[in-house]
């Protein structure tokens, strides 16, 4: 008797043309066939003007908090000019992150490690909640505390403001600054036609943002959303993805290991 060989198990990888790269290499080692599909398109925002006013108030912060990885690089572009933000870090502020990710950007671009906060190694979700596990004790009244996030495609600062409110309840001044623009891709009828053979496939959907679930599935609205397989990187993503009829979601722990997992326990 002859055995067919499973073929390798389909990954749609939806992450920003930016940040792709990074995860192709892992899922392709793990026997993985990898599909580049971003459904966010990330764009520089700031103009001379703000970027000579945001480096002002990274000096006059005791902590700036970067939501991504993103925010650090295109924080960093905008600064280019104005070098003595990074200096900044060297002695007095602290860098906070949600992520290794993040943390390694921030010393990509000379911010010391020891400066940096970021959840802990035993922390089940990497957001925003964890990290105030860390940098609460750091927190005293009057402090001032910049955010650095992307902003929506009206140039609208987006995310979530949970960590603003914990702040502003410790009598912390919290500012926040956009350094990118995200956008969410327009999918035109050849991208349509792929996403509805990736489904009817069975290939495995992995979100890391909600505005890539939203983006997609809104533009799609007309396909069967209960037989798509969906790996996301929080309950969150996982919420929205069900808003859209999807049935069959796992969740995966941070690490390459526990997406690796989740991949597997879908294909």
């Amino acid at each position: 008797m002859t055995f067919q060989a499973k073929p390798a198990p389909h990954v749609i990888l939806t992450r920003p043309a930016q940040d792709a790269a990074a995860w192709v290499e892992p899922l392709q080692d793990a026997g993985f066939n990898v599909s580049v599909f971003p459904l966010l398109e990330l764009s520089a925002l700031m103009s001379e003007d703000e970027a000579d006013k945001t480096a002002k108030l990274v000096l006059q912060s005791q902590a700036v908090m970067f939501v991504s990885a993103n925010a650090v690089r295109f924080l960093a572009a905008a600064l280019i000019n104005f070098p003595t933000w990074r200096k900044h870090f060297e002695h007095a502020a602290r860098a906070w992150c949600t992520g290794p990710g993040t943390a390694a950007a921030l010393q990509a671009c000379g911010i010391p490690s020891g400066q940096i906060d970021q959840p802990s190694d035993q922390a089940t979700l990497l957001d925003s909640e964890s990290l105030w596990q860390v940098v609460s004790p750091q927190v005293s009244k009057g402090m001032t505390v910049l955010i650095v996030r992307g902003a929506d495609e009206t140039g609208a600062i987006a995310g979530r403001h949970w960590l603003t409110q914990q702040l502003e309840n410790s009598n912390v001044h919290v500012q926040a600054v956009a350094a990118y623009r995200r956008m969410a891709v327009v999918l035109g009828p050849e991208q349509k036609a792929k996403v509805m053979a990736f489904n009817q496939n069975g290939a495995v959907w992995l979100f890391s943002s909600s505005a890539a679930i939203e983006g997609l599935m809104s533009q799609c609205p007309a396909l069967d959303w209960s037989k798509a397989k969906v790996v996301v990187t929080h309950p969150r993503m996982a919420e929205m993805a069900k808003k859209f009829g999807c049935l069959h979601i796992s969740i995966a722990s941070p690490g390459i290991r526990s997406m690796l997992a989740s991949i597997k326990s879908l294909a």
